[in-house]
């Protein structure tokens, strides 16, 4: 049966799109700012035009058809086309009113979006942020369904079906207070190792409640351990903690450097390898000029160019 497309306007194509993506008529509807008798009866209409059911009720909600599922790809691509087009050609930051939905560690809050955030605020005072974790996020569906418009992550974590962009290699040092018994006239040098395994360390696990990490896996391909009394959550807490305590951590260098002061920043004892930080973003933002402009200054910002 031939599809007349006169029956199909934009606003079925993006509620038939919210109903794939949600599995529910009362979440698109929400979604689209609908009642649910009006997108029952878009999917009444949509149904009638691909002469197919499109979706079957579930206990959980509804489910697509094969044909539904043969139509999300095209539709998504038709609606970034549409949604291209429509946009103004031209960008100008020191007018530009727009959100930039970031997920992001609070790692990466330190060292990436707190110095974007301090640019953008000097250049595009109109440019909003939001940040959200990034922990355990299905990365590729936030993204393609516009909950996320980039991705703070390592390239291990970063779909194949996304675009990336290498920002820069992180790489750990040791911290520890100003004051500190082994911290006396040691500043930017190399702790020896037998003290290191002595100490008191504190570590951050995303996950909470682990005492192991990457150092104590390199610490363990030289038959050695060290003594991790502390466990937490963020790095956020990690330098007051250090500042008032005799503990020591193992951080990433950006982490470290940014930093209040009273902590001093010293060189392991022994190779602890370091980590990408990677930017991701969807083909639905690719090519909109205010966020292409946005990665740009992401890349400058991270001194890796445009």
């Amino acid at each position: 049966m031939a599809i007349d497309i006169r029956a199909l306007d934009l606003n079925l194509l993006k509620a038939l799109d919210a109903l794939l993506d949600e599995r529910s008529v009362t979440r698109a509807a929400r979604r689209l700012s609908l009642t649910q008798p009006a997108v029952s009866g878009m999917l009444m209409r949509l149904r009638e035009s691909f002469d197919d059911p499109l979706f079957v009720r579930t206990q959980r909600g509804i489910a697509p058809t094969l044909r539904a599922q043969e139509l999300a790809g095209p539709l998504k691509e038709l609606l970034s086309g549409i949604e291209t087009m429509l946009l103004p050609r031209a960008f100008d930051p020191a007018t530009a009113r727009m959100t930039l939905n970031i997920a992001s560690t609070d790692y990466a809050l330190q060292a990436v979006v707190l110095p974007l955030l301090a640019q953008l605020r000097r250049i595009a005072p109109g440019v909003r942020v939001a940040v959200v974790p990034a922990q355990h996020l299905p990365v590729l569906e936030r993204l393609e369904r516009g909950d996320i418009d980039l991705a703070l992550i390592t390239p291990e974590y970063t779909p194949p079906e996304l675009y990336a962009r290498h920002l820069f290699d992180e790489r750990y040092v040791c911290v520890l207070r100003e004051g500190h018994p082994d911290a006396q006239g040691a500043k930017g040098e190399q702790l020896p190792l037998d003290r290191f395994c002595a100490l008191d360390h504190a570590l951050v696990s995303y996950d909470g409640g682990s005492f192991s990490g990457v150092t104590d896996e390199a610490l363990a391909r030289i038959g050695r351990t060290r003594q991790v009394v502390l466990s937490v959550t963020s790095f956020l807490v990690l330098p007051e903690i250090l500042r008032t305590s005799d503990l020591i951590a193992v951080v990433p260098e950006r982490v470290a450097r940014a930093a209040p002061p009273g902590l001093v920043i010293m060189e392991p004892p022994l190779p602890i390898p370091g980590f990408v930080k990677t930017v991701a973003w969807h083909e639905r933002t690719h090519r909109s000029p205010g966020h292409r402009w946005a990665r740009s200054l992401l890349f400058e910002t991270c001194g890796c160019g445009d």
